[in-house]
């Protein structure tokens, strides 16, 4: 059943031409180099250090490590943040 729906958002999105972050509930990623990751649609803040920064998705979890971390702005689905970025991952879950 959750194959058939995703196959039927997938065709609404092409056939309507929305963008797929929108219509699949997936998250949108914007990085400014090394230095800014903006990251939209996220389920919450799971962990914050000065060096890894865990949010809960709607499918699994997104890592993103490195240095000195501050978070400039956060909002319930939004967070701006900024550091030396290393590495952005996703898990599964």
């Amino acid at each position: 059943m959750a194959q058939r729906k995703n196959r039927i958002k997938a065709w609404l999105t092409r056939t309507l031409e929305i963008p797929p972050d929108v219509m699949m509930d997936l998250p949108r990623i914007t990085m400014i180099g090394r230095l800014h990751i903006y990251i939209e649609n996220h389920r919450g803040l799971l962990l914050f250090s000065d060096t890894e920064v865990r949010l809960m998705l709607k499918q699994g979890q997104c890592i993103i490590q490195g240095k000195d971390f501050v978070i400039k702005t956060i909002l319930p689905e939004e967070i701006l943040l900024e550091g030396t970025i290393e590495l952005v991952r996703y898990i599964d879950s």
